[in-house]
């Protein structure tokens, strides 16, 4: 008995030993990370960096790719949102505990973990190819078809958001609004998903957080533009994609404005998974 006793608690402190330097290491890496955005992005930093534009080379800024950036992640996040809280909905209200709802879900995790690059692709193929040939060549990338890509890349995060969010409500609110004959879509609508609101809020900032560094599925679709440009049909620019092709570039003076376009981009992420996280805790405090 004091053999297996014994030989437990090795295991467990072995474990334990090793998932802490796992996380150790893990973090040494993100600090390191973020202290080489952090310090050559802010020695990069300029005011030219937001009132020109990219055309002018070592001697421009960011300021289309800002632009473009914001009205791609607004397009992605405006067609992913409606769709990703009504299928979470269903499956958290109408299909739960079915064979259906289960293999939605599965489908769903699948797609999440998609290679984001293979949605660029296949926007690519139905829309910017499409296009093109509609359009005798006017119309080929644009900024809409990549924020149909990154839509792509938000849908799954807001419905297993919205799934988990609405599930987690008590089922004793569910009977009790059954018990006095509320009907099943104003349960949903207006208690079940007020009581999940700052959740499904959470999942699509997390949503708009993660899309917002792709690049990959936007060099297939709104490829880049060297001119402001504000109409969504139009090829556009965006952080993510000139920061690669600075990156590429071997000009010092392109590398700084990669850099400064880095911290610019993770300066965002990082609002919004602080907005996210105020939220979910807020949620929590009030329950």
């Amino acid at each position: 008995m004091d053999l297996l006793y014994f030989r437990r608690r090795l295991t467990n402190a072995m474990a334990l030993v090793l998932s802490t330097l796992a996380t150790l290491i893990g973090l040494a890496f993100l600090a390191w990370i973020l202290w080489e955005t952090l310090r050559q992005g802010i020695a990069a930093l300029d005011l030219k960096l937001f009132t020109r534009i990219t055309a002018y080379g070592d001697q421009g800024g960011l300021a289309n790719a800002m632009v473009g950036s914001l009205i791609i992640n607004f397009v992605g996040i405006a067609i992913a949102t409606p769709i990703g809280v009504l299928a979470g909905t269903w499956l958290a209200e109408y299909a739960n505990r079915t064979r259906l709802g289960e293999t939605i879900r599965f489908l769903n995790d699948i797609l999440l973990s998609a290679p984001s690059i293979v949605m660029g692709l296949f926007v690519y193929t139905i829309i910017v190819l499409p296009s093109t040939a509609l359009t005798h060549g006017n119309t080929t990338f644009s900024g809409f078809a990549g924020g149909v890509a990154l839509a792509l890349i938000a849908l799954p995060v807001i419905v297993r958001t919205t799934d988990e969010m609405l599930r987690l409500v008590p089922s004793t609110l569910r009977e009790a609004a059954l018990s006095i004959g509320v009907p099943q879509w104003k349960l949903t609508s207006q208690i079940l998903l007020r009581a999940a609101r700052s959740g499904i809020v959470t999942g699509v900032l997390l949503a708009l957080a993660r899309i917002s560094g792709e690049t990959a599925p936007l060099l297939f679709t709104a490829f880049g533009n060297n001119f402001m440009t504000v109409n969504p049909l139009d090829k556009m620019s965006s952080l993510p994609q000139v920061i690669y092709q600075y990156a590429n570039d071997p000009g010092e003076t392109m590398h700084a404005l990669a850099w400064a376009g880095a911290f610019v981009v993770t300066l965002f992420v990082l609002l919004l998974s602080l907005a996210s996280r105020l939220l979910f805790t807020r949620k929590v405090s009030h329950d």
